[in-house]
């Protein structure tokens, strides 16, 4: 796989709120499988400095497809982890301008679809599958993540 870090992820952590050495989650990118976190621990030059330490954690999903919604598809051989994608902020929020109060997005090139490397358990994924009716074949989609696809 390939890791491209040419840009620092932009989002900062504050210091922890109680004594307890607390990690912060930066990116929970279930459609990668990448978490990104960060804690300030003591300094190795100088242990009564405190640094900001950042863990990024990717697990690469065994037999994922190329097209996930396709089972018959080649199985994935090449993963890519750009953390400036993965670091976008893509949430709108409500900015105040001129007495008028607008929806603006936080990021940048939000609109691009992202590679899914498993299920994202929020999204609905199906595959065409053969049914074979009056004799006839049809091809059916049928639902790869029940739990998303069908309101309860």
């Amino acid at each position: 796989f390939v890791l491209d870090s040419g840009i620092a992820c932009p989002v900062l952590a504050g210091y922890p709120v109680g004594p307890n050495n607390q990690e912060y989650v930066l990116v929970n990118n279930k459609c990668q499988c990448v978490t990104v976190t960060s804690k300030f621990v003591p300094s190795k030059e100088n242990p009564d400095e405190e640094v900001l330490e950042r863990n990024i954690r990717i697990v690469v999903p065994l037999k994922a497809r190329e097209n996930i919604s396709d089972p018959l598809s080649p199985l994935r051989t090449t993963f890519v982890y750009r953390l400036s994608e993965l670091c976008k902020n893509c949430e709108p929020i409500e900015i105040e301008l001129g007495g008028a109060i607008y929806q603006a997005q936080q990021g940048n090139s939000c609109e691009e679809p992202q590679t899914c490397y498993t299920y994202d358990r929020n999204e609905c994924y199906s595959s065409p599958v053969p049914l074979l009716y009056h004799g006839e074949v049809r091809h059916v989609p049928a639902a790869l993540t029940p739990a998303s696809c069908f309101a309860e």
